[in-house]
Formats: structure tokens, C-alpha cells, sequence
């Protein structure tokens, strides 16, 4: 496969993925009132199929080795971080909400660029395009039909990791080498799970809804952890080929699909204009 259809191939399920998981969680959350668990879940599905798929023969994988995993380390922390605050995010906050987040990254993130990588700032029309941006988010919070300073918290703190996720994390799995993609994959989703079994059990409130768990919320666990497992490989995929910024940019034109989906499959969501305020 030449690196375009590569290239093609990963960004195009990374974006499908995205799109579908933020969904995906926000509705696990609301069936089943467990957020670490579901990202336990999720996360540690992901290693066991990888490593089911491995010993099967049907996939490479790199094995568990402890001064891969030292180094490998740091990663999974910084890949938990972000996924436990998008979870908690999405469980107090609705998904637009989460959407003016992420779609002001870029904002950022050049700046970081500019700072630590060494790239150049924006120029003219790329400042006017995010002063829009910024604009458009402070209309939409202002509109906000579900204002929970709960929600805005853990948005921010998911903000301020997400930013280092695509500085830092990228320079960090480009010293680390792997013998193949599923080898990320494996070693971030597995590191990662551990201390969350610690979180959840802890947890009266989440024990008890796990007791309570009925069949729509174990199906709906069942879509996160698949559809977390697609995009966990796809994300590692795309972050090799793509730069900190392609990447992130990439991530920011899916979630243009996400707010669709959002809209026409139920009611949590946001005014008409504060839709209209996120997508200016």
C-alpha cells in the first residue's frame, strides 16, 4: 500500500471512528453512570482483543517488555488523562459544549508550535480564521441550554491535556520504537487501564450502577469498547503520518459529523443558535 492510500486509509477511519465514539460514550454514560468503568471497559477490551488477535496469528504485536513499557509509559498516562476527561466532560456537559473545546485547539496548539516545535505562526488569514473561531465559541456559550460549571471545568482541564497530547505525545512515540502500529495500540491501551480499576472500584456510586446494569447499558458499553478499539488503531496510524497540527485538524473537521448525528438522534443538545454559533 503506497503512503497516500495509507494515508487515506487512516485518516478516513480515524475520522469515522471520532465522529461515532464521542456518541458512542455520551450515550454509554447515560445509559450506564459509570465513566471510569466504561473507559476501563473500553480500554482493556481493546488489549485483551489485540492480544487475543496476536497469539491467533492474525495480527503483529509487539510483547510486553518492562523497558518498552518505562518508556511507553508517560504516553498512556497522558492518554488516559485525555480520554477519563473527555468521559467526565461528556457526563456534565452536552456535546457541543465539548465541540467549542476542541474546535478552538488550534488556537493553541499554533502557538505551541510556534514555541516548542519550531514551526512558524499563522499568518493573516489563518489569525482572522481564528479570532472567528473564538468568536463563534463565545457565542455558543452564551447559548448554552445545559450550563453546568461542572462541564466547563473538566472542558477545560480536557483542553489543556489535549494540547499537550499533540505537542508532547507525538515527539515522545516517535523515540519509542515499535515493530508495528497494534504494538501502540497494545502497550497505551494496556498501561492505561490498570489504575483504572482502582477508580471504579472505589466508588460506591458506580458499583451500585454496575449492580443495577440492565441489558441496553451492557450494549451500549459493548458499542463504546468496539468502536474504542477501531479507533484507538486508527488514531495511532494517522498520528504517525499526519504532524501535531494535521492531526488535529483532521480531528476537528469530523466532529463537524458528530454534531449532525447529535442533533437528529435525540434531544441533548444545544439551541439552534448555539449550533449555528459552533459551526461559524
Amino acid at each position: 500500500m503506497s503512503l497516500l492510500s495509507s494515508t487515506a486509509f487512516s485518516v478516513g477511519g480515524y475520522m469515522l471512528c471520532s465522529a461515532t465514539l464521542l456518541i458512542a460514550n455520551k450515550f454509554a454514560v447515560h445509559k450506564l453512570p459509570a465513566p471510569s468503568f466504561v473507559l476501563f471497559a473500553q480500554l482493556a477490551g481493546t488489549a485483551l482483543v489485540v492480544k487475543a488477535c496476536a497469539s491467533l496469528g492474525y495480527i503483529k504485536c509487539d510483547a510486553l517488555e518492562k523497558q518498552k513499557a518505562m518508556k511507553f509509559f508517560p504516553v498512556a498516562i497522558i492518554f488516559l488523562s485525555t480520554i477519563f476527561l473527555n468521559i467526565k466532560s461528556l457526563q456534565y456537559a452536552n456535546v457541543e459544549t465539548f465541540m467549542v473545546f476542541r474546535f478552538s485547539t488550534p488556537i493553541c496548539i499554533s502557538i505551541a508550535d510556534y514555541m516548542f516545535l519550531g514551526r512558524q505562526l499563522p499568518g493573516k488569514r489563518s489569525w482572522a480564521c481564528l479570532v472567528a473561531l473564538l468568536v463563534g465559541s463565545i457565542g455558543y456559550a452564551q447559548n448554552d441550554s445545559a450550563f453546568r460549571i461542572e462541564g466547563y471545568t473538566f472542558c477545560a482541564l480536557w483542553y489543556a491535556v489535549f494540547c499537550m497530547d499533540q505537542i508532547y505525545l507525538k515527539h515522545i512515540t516517535n523515540t519509542v520504537k515499535m515493530e508495528s502500529n497494534w504494538g501502540r495500540v497494545y502497550y497505551s491501551n494496556f498501561l492505561a487501564s490498570v489504575p483504572l480499576i482502582f477508580t471504579f472500584v472505589g466508588d460506591a456510586s458506580e458499583i451500585d450502577a454496575l449492580k443495577n446494569m440492565d441489558l441496553s447499558a451492557f450494549l451500549a458499553v459493548a458499542l463504546s469498547v468496539v468502536l474504542g478499539a477501531a479507533m484507538s488503531y486508527f488514531a495511532w496510524s494517522a498520528r504517525s503520518l499526519l504532524s501535531a497540527t494535521s492531526f488535529t485538524v483532521v480531528g476537528n473537521v469530523c466532529k463537524l459529523l458528530t454534531i449532525c448525528i447529535n442533533v437528529f438522534i435525540w434531544d441533548k443538545h444545544a439551541s439552534a443558535f448555539g449550533i449555528i454559533c459552533l459551526l461559524f
